[in-house]
């Protein structure tokens, strides 16, 4: 179903008012929402469609969820505005605001992404640290916080400017240029995220301009596009774009030095305090439905102690701050503290879960080690198998 651009305006001020959730809305509830973004009524394509009457005076309002936005055809083409109706043809949310995580801890980096977002100035950054500590979480709470549009792309080393600015696309049996995120944030005055870019190869050279904040040129088209105000973009990456050392991000790649410049800052971010984490593992807990803190104290006190390791190159693997949550979700389903952490150890080699493992056991008393691959006896005395060097 194809949406004009005043139904999808009063959609997303439905979904502003935060009445999206309701089955059926009254016709003051429309007159309202219709009010907010300058129209008398509510608009006869809801209220005089008698399929979407609900009961007397109640009507049904379909969620959509955009994958273009309106906007002149550019020169030999016309351009394709999309909605998927839920229900009809599937969708997921009826706005590009991330949803709010409830459970979600701001830390870190997150008050001066915030403060960049609400700004609405351009003030593009790039966001790099170990992976699973929450980087893009972050940016996309602080998106949800600001109620701003976010566009996330995942780079890979195949996207290229046609997944970005745009491309030709057979649309119903049409050949129709269609614009790529880049070009619809843009437009949009959006929040462009850009993940994982140092994946990326020199196809991304194409956002030079755009990282400028001057805008872009669609060869395709001939058309100039320039950014709307409240536009910027935010990057996430796992090293500084400077290739990776030891191995451990297989696919990074080198960028170009005048790509990374044209960044304002980059923001380094490492993994949370213990405290911190403590209260994100927490509160997964909650949401899961099983808390247990002094399990989220023992996980927590573990996994700062794999980090100081690996920083000293002692071992070559890591306890994240997503392996942690993980943990707590198996916890919640199998309601064993063992077992919980023995799934999110099964990734690793063998040696590496044994290591892991009996450190674990050190800081969980509770953990009864296996016999056969923990520990042997000689005597009255225990003697510990070591299975790795700290």
């Amino acid at each position: 179903m194809t949406l004009t651009t005043k139904q999808i305006a009063f959609l997303d001020a439905m979904s502003d008012f935060g009445i999206e959730a309701a089955d059926s809305y009254s016709r003051a509830d429309l007159n309202e929402v219709a009010n907010s973004i300058g129209m008398k009524y509510a608009p006869a394509w809801i209220v005089q469609d008698s399929s979407r009457r609900a009961d007397r005076g109640y009507f049904r309002v379909p969620e959509y969820t955009p994958t273009t936005v309106a906007s002149p055809a550019p020169k030999g083409a016309e351009p394709v505005m999309n909605a998927a109706i839920l229900g009809m043809t599937g969708g997921e949310r009826a706005s590009l605001v991330p949803d709010r995580m409830p459970d979600y801890v701001a830390w870190g980096h997150h008050r001066n992404i915030t403060k960049i977002v609400e700004s609405g100035k351009f003030a593009p950054v790039f966001v790099t640290g170990m992976s699973g500590n929450g980087k893009t979480t972050m940016i996309e709470q602080a998106c949800a916080k600001a109620r701003r549009d976010c566009y996330r792309v995942n780079i890979t080393t195949e996207t290229d400017e046609d997944d970005l600015i745009g491309g030709f696309r057979l649309v119903n049996g049409d050949t129709k240029f269609v614009y790529g995120p880049v070009v619809e944030a843009m437009r949009n005055g959006a929040v462009l995220l850009l993940d994982e870019i140092d994946l990326a190869s020199s196809k991304i050279m194409c956002l030079q301009p755009v990282l400028e904040g001057k805008g872009v040129f669609v060869k395709k088209t001939g058309e100039w596009i320039s950014p709307s105000p409240g536009f910027t973009v935010i990057a996430t990456a796992n090293t500084k774009g400077k290739g990776d050392i030891d191995g451990r991000f297989v696919g990074t790649n080198v960028l170009n030095e005048a790509f990374l410049d044209r960044f304002d800052w980059t923001m380094e971010q490492d993994y949370a305090s213990r405290t911190t984490e403590t209260k994100i593992l927490v509160k997964k807990m909650e949401k899961y439905g099983k808390v247990d803190e002094d399990f989220a104290d023992y996980l927590t006190r573990w996994a700062e102690i794999t980090r100081k390791a690996f920083k000293e190159g002692a071992i070559d693997e890591i306890i994240t701050t997503r392996r942690l949550e993980n943990i707590c979700k198996a916890f919640s389903i199998f309601g064993d503290r063992k077992t919980a952490v023995d799934l999110a150890l099964s990734r690793f080699d063998t040696e590496t879960q044994d290591a892991f493992r009996n450190l674990y056991e050190k800081v969980d008393e509770t953990i009864t080690p296996d016999e056969n691959t923990e520990s042997s006896t000689e005597g009255n005395e225990e003697v510990e198998t070591p299975t790795q060097t700290w």
